[in-house]
């Protein structure tokens, strides 16, 4: 039966405390509402009170008005009173000095006595009216008949004698006669009304009643009463937010009175709320403006300690929230949480395993626990049967289900006695991980005997290498003839260089393992590391008759940013072994940047071999597995594409391998190096800039690298069979030896970089980027060295002082030495030639090494150098050699030092031939 009662829990609790918390904002807000409202309200009937009292006074001062216009009239003075004095204070201003008593009176206009006798009875009359008053009233009368104003007020005038001179009161007498007169002028309102006015003398506030009144033949004549208002409006209520406005819809002077209360309303505009009360027999609205913001403070004020008690409960309600919460509710679904963190992870673990688990409660006749093995069992078990055999058996028995054989362990409850664990074995499956144990066993053994195999393969690797080193040693200890010596000296050499790289290579792959080896960043130039390895891989390459090409496609005065050891290691073993397995034909070596990712290098070896087997690929991923490719000069290692790709791997890339048996196979290797960007300013003015260059040159292959290179360098290339017979060029370069010119660049492929052949012919590898370039600037100066005409330097002074000031420096040559070069020099047919040039070059070594332009530097030094050396001058030569090392060395004193030196050969060699 349920409960009568409502439970007190942490949750009802909580509710309850919400509902009060919304019980005390709603009071608030009712009571806040309520106060406002009769704050309002209390303001309105004040207003309202306000209103009427004002009413009275304009009826007042409309009986007044007619009074005065009906019952005084002027009549002329044939003499002013003795007590009465017309004083003038402007052109057009007079001030009546008379007996004072309450009002004071001044005429504004021309006038005539008549004027002055209606003023006179005016004021008197008004003394009587205002006598008991103390606030300021002024009236104006518009005098239709010589329009002219007259000004009665109860403000002493005489007193403000210096204020009446003023600018602003005159300007003030004016801008309300300017006022009455355009009142004078509307025909269709009888009676105005200004708006609400502050005194500039005092802080009173008034407003001004207008009466017209038509005379027929004058001038309308219109007087007006400034009323004060200051008597009327309560001390509660700001003066400066009452507002006097006309309304159209009420009534005019004349017409029944409303009702006191029609038409009052309270709006809200903006940040102010507006009270207006409508007068009952004037056409005027009497306007009270309450800010916002004072209306809320002047509320908190005066309901401080209720608005205090209200906020006090809802913080202790709010804190009561918090602390029944993280008292009671939150401990007690922390302990739910974990109590349903611990059920998943008891289920979790008793659905994974790997037996069946079943608990029976025998009592009850229910499941208490199962996992969905033993579900799956159940419907074919008879746990009454199998308790009582298992009892029987010392809780253990088999039995089959399905033709599936299954052990049950049966364990008895200590806490429930009726209740039983069964533990289900599946003695099938069981044997089938028996059986994948045995063939990880087999495995295992598989990868000892590959370990077995590969120790093998390296000890033969290594065996072969120092079986001959032994061989070759013996071999030298019994030479006695040079010849065969020298040979085995350079055999040895190979042989200890190849085992030490092994050595090398096995040291860097156990760093790779331990992960001890880690790539550098450094700027390098691969056009630069390309020469070098292909410099290093030609002599082998030449000793089988190979050809090679090296398709170079990026630009070869581009620097990167990468670990440039690692990469030459990588195309070194990777191009050894392309050479090794290659018997006939050409191994190519492509480079280039790969267009979909910029930051990576592409290099492609191609070689035209007899291919490499799956077994000997199969070394990719595990060194040594099998045995590699050997021919009569050298033999492959079975380290290199397990090492060249672990590289590959730590540099950000990949490398790949497919080969086809008797065609060839082809490595690509994929490398991550950042690219360093070239300052434009720098490579504007290139090395071979004005020079052209004609290619005589058969093989496409070579007429493409060739050119890549020569237009890299600024040279301009012509196709032999393209060219104009009128074309001229500086440098021919060819691959046909019967092809020549006076400069001519011999091309192959064989070439330890270039070799001079004759005076104006080199054999050059065109391969080798650098040795093709260095060869074509050596032809060009050459060139220019064997000119007659040059353009005319530095005046024969400017070198006999150049001669003066250095001839005190020692140049290490004698006297004698130097007379016996000077007859050389002489005998030649270079001597004028040597004089118009060479001092030249000598002033152009100073303005470089001062400008600290090194690169200029060199190649005028390497210039005089060829020059000395043409001409047998040998200190001239050994010294711009020293320049030349002083400049790789980056000495500068030195560098100062050595163009001393020279200059001082020069200027002696001038001097003693003249």
């Amino acid at each position: 039966m349920p409960s009568k009662y409502l439970s007190l829990t942490s949750t009802n609790i909580t509710r309850f405390f919400w509902i009060f918390i919304l019980l005390l904002a709603v009071g608030l807000g009712l009571y806040g509402y309520n106060y406002t409202n009769a704050y309002l309200n209390d303001k309105l009937r004040t207003l309202q009170y306000t209103g009427d009292r004002l009413q009275k006074r304009i009826d007042h001062y409309r009986f007044l008005t007619y009074k005065i216009y009906d019952n005084y009239t002027g009549q002329p003075l044939a003499q002013i009173p003795q007590n009465v004095q017309e004083v003038k204070l402007r052109q057009d201003m007079f001030f009546i000095n008379k007996p004072h008593k309450k009002t004071d009176a001044l005429i504004y206009g021309t006038h005539d006595a008549a004027t002055l006798d209606l003023t006179l009875k005016i004021s008197s009359f008004l003394d009587e009216q205002w006598g008991s008053k103390n606030l300021p009233y002024s009236m104006y009368y518009l005098n239709g008949q010589d329009n002219s104003l007259m000004l009665v007020t109860t403000q002493p005038m005489q007193q403000q004698d210096s204020r009446l001179k003023e600018n602003y009161f005159y300007a003030a007498l004016q801008a309300r006669r300017a006022e009455m007169l355009q009142q004078a002028n509307t025909l269709d309102e009888r009676e105005s009304y200004s708006n609400l006015r502050k005194s500039r003398s005092s802080s009173d506030y008034f407003f001004s009643l207008r009466t017209t009144f038509n005379n027929p033949g004058n001038l309308a004549t219109v007087i007006a009463f400034d009323l004060p208002m200051s008597d009327l409006i309560p001390s509660s209520m700001a003066r400066d937010n009452f507002q006097i406005t006309s309304n159209n819809d009420t009534v005019n002077e004349g017409d029944a009175p409303q009702e006191p209360n029609a038409g009052s309303s309270i709006s809200l505009e903006g940040w102010s709320v507006f009270i207006s009360v409508p007068l009952s027999n004037s056409p005027l609205n009497l306007i009270y403006r309450v800010p916002v913001v004072p209306l809320i403070v002047d509320l908190a004020h005066n309901n401080f300690w209720l608005i205090l008690i209200n906020v006090v409960l809802l913080a202790m309600a709010m804190a009561g929230i918090y602390l029944i919460r993280h008292k009671y509710i939150r401990p007690s679904e922390n302990l739910a949480h974990q109590l349903h963190t611990q059920q998943a992870l008891n289920q979790e673990i008793i659905s994974n395993l790997s037996v069946g688990l079943l608990i029976y409660n025998f009592s009850s006749h229910s499941v208490v626990v199962s996992n969905k093995i033993a579900e799956q069992l159940l419907p074919h078990l008879s746990l009454d049967k199998i308790a009582n055999m298992a009892g029987e058996h010392h809780g253990v028995i088999q039995a089959t289900v399905n033709n599936e054989v299954y052990e049950i362990r049966m364990v008895r409850s200590q806490i429930a006695p009726e209740t039983f664990l069964f533990l289900m074995h599946d003695q099938d499956k069981e044997a089938m991980v028996n059986k994948t144990l045995q063939q990880a066993r087999r495995e295992h053994e598989k990868n000892l005997q590959a370990r077995k195999l590969m120790l093998h393969n390296l000890g033969i690797e290594l065996n072969q290498p120092l079986i001959e080193l032994h061989a070759l040693v013996e071999k030298l200890t019994s030479m006695e003839a040079d010849d065969e010596r020298e040979k085995t000296h350079k055999s040895l050499l190979t042989e200890s260089t190849s085992v030490l790289t092994l050595i090398d290579n096995i040291t860097m792959l156990t760093r790779l393992e331990t992960q001890d080896w880690q790539p550098t960043q450094q700027h390098y130039s691969l056009a630069a590391l390309t020469d070098e390895l292909l410099l290093e891989a030609l002599p082998k390459i030449n000793q089988k008759g190979l050809v090679l090409l090296n398709h170079f496609q990026p630009n070869p005065l581009d620097n990167y940013i990468g670990d440039p050891v690692a990469v030459k290691k990588i195309l070194s073993l990777l191009l050894d072994y392309a050479i090794v397995s290659t018997s006939l034909g050409k191994v190519t070596l492509t480079s280039e940047q790969d267009p979909e990712h910029p930051d990576q290098l592409l290099f492609h070896i191609t070689d035209t071999g007899s291919g490499l087997s799956k077994e000997e690929i199969s070394n990719l991923n595990y060194p040594f597995l099998s045995q590699t490719l050997v021919d009569r000069f050298n033999h492959g290692s079975g380290l290199t594409f397990y090492l060249c790709n672990q590289l590959c791997k730590k540099l950000g890339g990949q490398l790949e391998i497919r080969s086809k048996i008797d065609i060839g196979t082809r490595y690509t290797v994929r490398v991550k190096q950042t690219f360093e960007a070239i300052d434009t300013e720098a490579t504007d003015e290139k090395l071979l800039d004005d020079v052209t260059v004609l290619l005589d040159i058969t093989a496409d292959e070579v007429r493409g690298i060739v050119t890549r290179i020569m237009s890299a360098y600024g040279a301009i290339c012509i196709v032999a069979d393209e060219r104009q017979p009128t074309r001229e060029y500086d440098v021919l370069l060819t691959d046909n030896a019967q092809h020549s010119d006076n400069y001519t660049l011999l091309l192959t492929s064989d070439e330890m970089g270039f070799h001079k052949l004759e005076k104006s012919y080199i054999r050059v590898n065109y391969n080798i980027g650098s040795a093709l370039i260095d060869a074509t600037l050596l032809l060009i100066e050459q060139q220019l060295l064997e000119e007659e005409e040059f353009e005319v330097a530095s005046s024969s002074l400017e070198f006999s002082h150049a001669g003066t000031t250095n001839g005190n420096l020692d140049s290490g040559t004698g006297d004698d030495e130097i007379e016996a070069y000077v007859k050389q020099l002489l005998a030649s047919d270079y001597y004028p030639l040597f004089v118009d040039t060479v001092p030249e070059d000598i002033e152009k070594l100073y303005n470089e090494n001062q400008r600290r332009d090194f690169t200029s530097l060199s190649q005028t030094a390497h210039r005089l150098k060829g020059v000395f050396a043409m001409l047998n001058l040998t200190p001239g030569k050994q010294l711009c050699e020293k320049l030349e090392q002083h400049l790789a060395e980056g000495e500068v004193l030195m560098i100062s030092d050595n163009i001393n030196q020279i200059d001082s050969f020069v200027s002696r060699l001038l001097q003693q031939g003249s």
